[in-house]
């Protein structure tokens, strides 16, 4: 899987694109149905959302260039199968889509964690989405665009970041409303050190509500910081 010059899947735009990088790092999912699983994070940089519980600030300004090449040599240094493209909003950047699609070529199997404010009809369709929806304890509820709800397969995720029970009821109200339990599966994450995990296990618990609950494993394992 490893990506040179001499590659014969290598395009001319591998070379001429270029992104700025916030961080390329290799880790365990912390999250989603992928959760444990060995994973290279390439970290975008750049944000048009400010979410009140963000902990990826950092990633909103600075960077380096690096072009789709370099990045996928960068991957190629890790033996893992598995790549999620993040941010920040990785999507702010348009040459995201081409370096999602230069990950598929070379057989990764690739994620993209994205805000859902951004339209996603670009996106390889190899690529499984993780599409939040912001609520209401995000700050940033009107940012969310609906129509990106028609570009979900059953191999996407939507996840729901949860401050309270007023978001838990909000999102609720959401699924039923779209029927989202009949498009992909649902996540529903606790703020961390907000909203206690097993406060919000038992209102799952207690009202048969069709998600998987998650907990961020990273910081579990290494606490609230870059590059995990």
């Amino acid at each position: 899987m490893s990506s040179t010059s001499k590659d014969p899947k290598s395009t001319n735009s591998d070379t001429t694109v270029s992104l700025r990088i916030s961080e390329i790092f290799h880790s365990l999912q912390g999250e989603t149905s992928r959760s444990g699983l060995s994973t290279v994070f390439v970290r975008l940089t750049g944000c048009p959302l400010r979410c009140g519980y963000c902990d990826t600030a950092y990633a909103f300004t600075g960077g380096v260039h690096m072009t789709i090449a370099a990045i996928l040599k960068q991957v190629a240094n890790y033996k893992t199968h598995y790549v999620t493209v993040t941010g920040g909003e990785p999507l702010a950047q348009k040459s995201c889509l081409a370096l999602l699609t230069a990950l598929c070529d070379r057989n990764y199997s690739v994620s993209l964690e994205t805000s859902g404010a951004l339209d996603l009809s670009g996106v390889d369709p190899r690529v499984s989405k993780v599409m939040d929806i912001k609520t209401p304890g995000s700050g940033e509820m009107d940012k969310n665009h609906w129509a990106n709800l028609e570009y979900l397969t059953p191999h996407d995720e939507v996840k729901f970041v949860l401050c309270d029970e007023a978001d838990y009821q909000w999102a609720r109200q959401i699924i039923k409303a779209y029927r989202l339990e009949n498009r992909c599966p649902l996540l529903f994450s606790p703020v961390y050190g907000q909203l206690e995990p097993s406060v919000l296990a038992d209102w799952i618990l207690r009202d048969q509500v069709p998600v998987r609950l998650q907990i961020q494993l990273h910081k579990l394992l290494w606490g609230d910081g870059p590059g995990r």
